[in-house]
């Protein structure tokens, strides 16, 4: 009986729609490949980063991953608007679920994962560059989180883990004021390790993972479990943050900033908090001379 040769390759059984996935000298490489719409993932590129990553694990030569985005002008622009419009409360842990599950299968890996980070890098895709050991970008790249913009919140990773790279001033000055910063400046205040020119990124993400090859697997892979140790504690935290964006999920002001993006203008915040204040008022005359609301019958 004739013996099945073996795989050359994990990434040769693949049939990803949403990613390029490939194993070249002892590297993963995973891409999303979505350019038409800046990368943006959906539920289907979610899972498909989970599967790629998790079977890493099936060949033990792999030194390390690289997550990439494909062409040169976006990482990820984040969560695909047409997918996260049709969240709201009753669904939105499905979505949640998923980015937990990419940031699970990431931070456990038994290799480091590499951000080679291109063009934007913004929303759910600057938290994806959050879970991953080490991040690289080039000179065009561009990190921010817009949730504030969008009438959402960045949960999964944001909230828990910038505070504790860059600082918690400027944590809350990127999350409440959408503030954003270039390759040079996010090397400057701690958020990426390394900014090179456009030309040289892949080059230098190579040399990573070639002095990554010199290095022991067993030492890597214990150091990052030990390094990832206490902020595993934050799990709890995920959790809890999963629940407070599933409440931001088809909100009436998460619809008023995803219109307003797609149609190109300022959202109209102010009109929430005038709505606010009307019910407030209401409430405060209410009680300083004790009128209930009458019960129809």
């Amino acid at each position: 009986m004739a013996t099945r040769a073996r795989p050359r390759s994990i990434a040769d059984n693949k049939n990803y729609k949403d990613i390029l996935f490939e194993v070249t000298e002892d590297v993963a490489w995973i891409t999303i490949n979505r350019s038409r719409v800046l990368n943006a993932f959906r539920e289907q590129t979610l899972d498909e980063m989970v599967d790629a990553v998790k079977s890493t694990r099936d060949d033990p030569t792999i030194v390390c991953i690289v997550f990439t985005g494909i062409g040169d002008k976006s990482f990820s622009a984040g969560g695909d608007f047409h997918a996260t419009r049709r969240l709201n409360p009753q669904t939105a842990y499905m979505w949640n679920e998923r980015m937990l599950a990419l940031a699970m299968a990431i931070r456990g890996a038994p290799i480091p994962v590499v951000a080679m980070i291109n063009g934007w890098c913004m929303g759910a895709g600057h938290e994806m560059t959050l879970w991953c050991d080490l991040a690289i970008a080039s000179e065009n790249a561009v990190f921010g989180l817009t949730g504030a913009r969008l009438g959402t919140i960045p949960t999964l990773g944001a909230t828990q883990y910038l505070p504790r790279i860059i600082g918690e001033r400027l944590a809350r000055e990127m999350i409440f004021l959408a503030r954003r910063f270039n390759g040079r400046e996010a090397v400057e205040i701690g958020l990426i390790n390394r900014c090179v020119p456009q030309k040289e990124l892949l080059a230098e993400t190579k040399k990573w993972c070639n002095t990554l090859k010199g290095h022991s697997p067993l030492a890597l892979r214990l150091a990052k479990r030990s390094m990832n140790f206490e902020s595993d504690q934050l799990y709890a935290s995920w959790q809890h943050g999963m629940e407070l964006l599933a409440q931001t999920r088809g909100s009436a002001e998460a619809v008023e900033g995803l219109n307003a993006f797609i149609e190109d203008r300022k959202p109209d915040f102010q009109a929430f908090r005038l709505r606010e204040k009307q019910a407030v008022d209401d409430y405060i005359k209410g009680v300083s001379t004790g009128r209930r609301r009458s019960a129809k019958r």
